[in-house]
């Protein structure tokens, strides 16, 4: 599952060696539609993604695109715990007239115009509304 939100860049950490083969880098990412609620989230690029953030600054808008992971932990004691995290897949600088929007509302999109009704090739626009094909 994909999601895709868009914000503005609050922290950057410095990569992470967790283990020989795995590494992270955590990131937080400022998105609101209300400057008044704004949310602060951290998300995470594993591996070879960790070069993605790269260049970026702080303060920089950006598109994000990830995944939500959870998973369960019983310690030796019994106890259960659950974790989240955000795992990202791509992030790359927003554009205001890339003429696409976000599945997610995330930051301040309100300057991005809706996309315009374009039927596809193979719509039929006279057949009835509730015609369905099967």
């Amino acid at each position: 599952m994909g999601i895709e939100v868009t914000g503005k860049l609050h922290t950057i950490f410095e990569t992470k060696q967790v283990s020989e083969r795995f590494s992270k880098r955590e990131f937080v990412l400022e998105m609101s539609d209300n400057p008044k609620y704004v949310q602060t989230v951290l998300f995470q690029l594993t591996g070879d993604r960790c070069a993605q953030l790269d260049g970026m600054n702080v303060g920089d808008q950006v598109v994000v695109e990830f995944s939500l992971r959870g998973r369960e932990w019983r310690s030796p004691s019994g106890e259960t715990k659950y974790f989240n995290s955000l795992d990202v897949w791509k992030i790359e600088p927003a554009r205001a007239n890339a003429g696409r929007r976000p599945q997610q509302r995330g930051g301040d999109t309100r300057d991005i115009p809706p996309p315009a009704f374009e039927p596809r090739p193979s719509d039929d626009l006279s057949r009835d509304a509730d015609d369905i094909p099967f």
